[in-house]
Parts: structure tokens; C-alpha cells; sequence
């Protein structure tokens, strides 16, 4: 009895029971990497990178994740049991960026005489990894000369990664705006094509559309509403869509079942958790039907955030997990270039914009706005027409 109290005791201090012994075994007789260079932001486990080459060995965190969001050395761990015996292999892999910055606006701009301001910022330009790009413009212009000049714009980002663009400048006396006539869709006709067992067909609004008759809406047919609960401005202040409480109300009232987005150009994660407790904080508890959308559209001013794209996926994230944390569910809104070029978050509900009678987005989407010119009863002009997938 005295030998089982001293046991116990000295398990406390010191175990009684014998250390595991894992061995260390760097030999690659048994395992090796297929691969030693990652691309930075990769998303990927040692299964990807790890070649077996002995059968009767069994490894046993094959399934961890890679974390890839720094540049440089990294060494990785590999465990696994042969005849009974732990062994751990060591290896390094680098985490590299190869992945040069892309333009994402048309290469031909035109500018009136005098123009005084830089022209790297004529043409959006990102990074997958950072948000400071080295502009170098080669060529002849003149800026206070009329005419056509052929530029050549070489972009560097922080890994030295290049992409050479060729853009067209034109100086003109005065840049005309194009007024070509949009084409009005009626919803009724959105409504024969569209209305399945599985789709609903329904608006999205703001202040814009003014006061809205939302029995109207209802009787036309719609069986939701998306509306913006408020807006971040240039100077970066968040304000409440002057509509907002009025329209959700009206559209309860009317039947209709209700989602909010909020308009944003957070460049943080901290500014999109604080923009999505202001969203929370203006509902109130008030439930939803739809879910709390993050849209972030302002890429003609990318260049002037200082962010990469995958800043701007952390951002979205951010939004959309801090309204899933409340209860509510998160949705990204955006186009179908920019999901296609841009945007990596494949877990996360999308609202695709895409201005078309067949949309071609070969990603998933669960509301897609289809048109800008719709017309429907109960709203003055134009308003967006979507359609929502069950």
C-alpha cells in the first residue's frame, strides 16, 4: 500500500509510465516531398506535398494544413509508425510569391489637355500578395499636345514579379460620356422565364428607388426584397440608407421576405468586423429572411487602398463570419469578372451581378442579379431584378 501511495506520488512529479519515444528518421527512405516550393496563400495539407514511398508505413497527420502566409523557409513535420516504432521526418519547404500583379480595367484611357494627375492611376492593377506596386511608364506623350500616344507600363510587385501591360493614351479636348440607351426588362417578363419550384424572383433597392409601394411589388409578383441598410462614403463614415427603415418595414408589412447589404470599402479586417457590429447594431435583433450581404465594388479606385487581393478576401471573411457569430447568415455580392479574377472564398453563399439573359459563372451563386433597367409596379423607374435560388 505504501509502494502504490510513493507511485502515485511520483507519477505526479515525474510519471510512472514511459515516455513515448518518437525517433527522428530524415533518411527519405521511407517518405519525401514531391514538391519544396509553395506559392504563397496556397491552400494546402502535407497529403499534397508528401510522396510515400514505403507502403507498409502508416503516417498520421497527413491532413494538416499548411500554413502558407508567409514568404520564406518553413520546416514541416511528418509523423508515422513503422513496426511499432514513432518516427518524425523533418524537411523544409519555401514559401514563395511567382505570381505577378494583373490589370483589371481596359488599357485604352483618355485624358483632356493638361491633365495633371498620375497616370500609373489610369489603369486598375493588384497583387495577389501585396498592395504596393512599382508603376514604370516608358514612352513618348505629351500632355499638353493632342493626340494618341503608345505607352508601355512595366508593374512590379514586392517579390519582383513583372507584368508588362501596353496602354493607349489619348489626349482629347473633351472626353464624351457614353449615353447609349440601356434596355428596359419588365419583371413580368423575368418572372414567365424564371419563376420554377426552385426560384423565387424578386428586387433589390436603396434610397435611389425612393418611396416604393411594396403591395404593388407583391402583387407584381416579387416574393423578396434585398435592401441597402447603409453605405460607407469616400470620407470613410458609415451612415444608414435614408430609406432603410421605411423599406423594411413596408416590405414586412407587405409579405415580402427581407435581406440587407451594407456598401463598403473597408480596407481592414478590424474596419469590416466594426462595419458589420454597425449593421447589427441598426437591425436590432430585427430577423431576416435573407441573409446580411458584404459588397465591396470601388475597383476603379483600387489602386488609391494600398491592399492585395488577398487583404480583400480577409476583409469579406471578416464581415461575413462577424453576422454568422450573431446568428445571421454572411453572402459576398459581386460581379462575375471580379468572383472569376478576384475573389477565392469558396466557402461562403455569393450573389452574383452579372447583366445578362444567360449567365455563364461556372461558380456556385445563390442570388443572381440579372439586370440594372428592370420596371416593376409600385417602383418609379429603374431597379435591380434577381433571382433566388432555393
Amino acid at each position: 500500500m505504501k509502494y502504490l501511495k510513493f507511485c502515485f506520488l511520483l507519477f505526479l512529479v515525474v510519471g510512472c509510465t514511459k515516455k513515448e519515444v518518437i525517433l527522428e528518421d530524415n533518411s527519405k527512405d521511407y517518405l519525401d516531398l514531391n514538391k519544396n516550393i509553395i506559392e504563397v496563400y496556397d491552400d494546402i495539407n502535407l497529403k499534397d506535398i508528401i510522396n510515400i514511398k514505403n507502403k507498409d508505413i502508416k503516417v498520421t497527420n497527413l491532413n494538416t494544413k499548411i500554413d502558407t502566409d508567409k514568404l520564406g523557409n518553413k520546416e514541416i513535420k511528418v509523423y508515422y509508425t513503422n513496426d511499432n516504432k514513432k518516427y518524425v521526418y523533418k524537411d523544409s519547404i519555401e514559401i514563395k510569391d511567382t505570381t505577378p500583379p494583373i490589370v483589371f480595367s481596359g488599357t485604352e484611357k483618355s485624358v483632356t489637355l493638361n491633365y495633371n494627375k498620375d497616370l500609373c492611376n489610369l489603369i486598375s492593377y493588384g497583387d495577389n500578395y501585396t498592395g504596393n506596386i512599382d508603376c514604370k511608364i516608358e514612352g513618348n506623350y505629351d500632355l499638353n499636345k493632342l493626340g494618341s500616344y503608345k505607352l508601355i507600363y512595366t508593374l512590379k510587385d514586392s517579390s519582383n514579379n513583372i507584368k508588362i501591360v501596353n496602354v493607349t493614351l489619348n489626349v482629347v479636348k473633351k472626353i464624351n460620356n457614353s449615353s447609349s440607351k440601356r434596355k428596359t426588362v419588365y419583371f413580368k417578363d423575368i418572372y414567365n422565364e424564371h419563376k420554377k419550384d426552385n426560384t423565387e424572383i424578386g428586387l433589390d433597392i436603396s434610397r435611389w428607388q425612393e418611396d416604393i409601394d411594396f403591395k404593388k411589388v407583391k402583387e407584381a409578383g416579387a416574393s423578396f426584397v434585398l435592401m441597402r441598410l447603409g453605405v460607407q462614403s469616400a470620407n470613410r463614415e458609415l451612415t444608414v440608407d435614408t430609406y432603410y427603415k421605411e423599406n423594411i418595414k413596408k416590405a414586412k408589412e407587405a409579405g415580402l421576405k427581407v435581406g440587407v447589404y451594407l456598401y463598403s470599402i473597408a480596407t481592414s479586417k478590424k474596419e469590416a468586423i466594426n462595419q458589420a457590429d454597425f449593421v447589427l447594431d441598426t437591425l436590432d435583433n430585427e430577423k431576416l429572411d435573407l441573409p446580411i450581404v458584404f459588397d465591396w465594388e470601388s475597383w476603379e479606385n483600387w489602386n488609391t487602398f494600398k491592399i492585395s487581393f488577398h487583404d480583400i478576401n480577409e476583409i469579406a471573411k471578416s464581415f461575413i463570419e462577424r453576422v454568422k457569430e450573431k446568428g445571421y447568415q454572411g453572402m459576398l455580392y459581386s460581379s462575375k469578372f471580379y468572383l472569376e479574377t478576384i475573389w477565392s472564398l469558396k466557402d461562403y453563399p455569393v450573389w452574383l451581378a452579372h447583366y445578362t439573359t444567360k449567365t455563364d459563372y461556372k461558380g456556385d451563386y445563390q442570388i443572381w442579379q440579372l439586370c440594372n433597367t428592370g420596371r416593376i409596379d409600385g417602383v418609379k423607374g429603374d431597379v435591380d431584378i434577381d433571382i433566388l435560388y432555393k
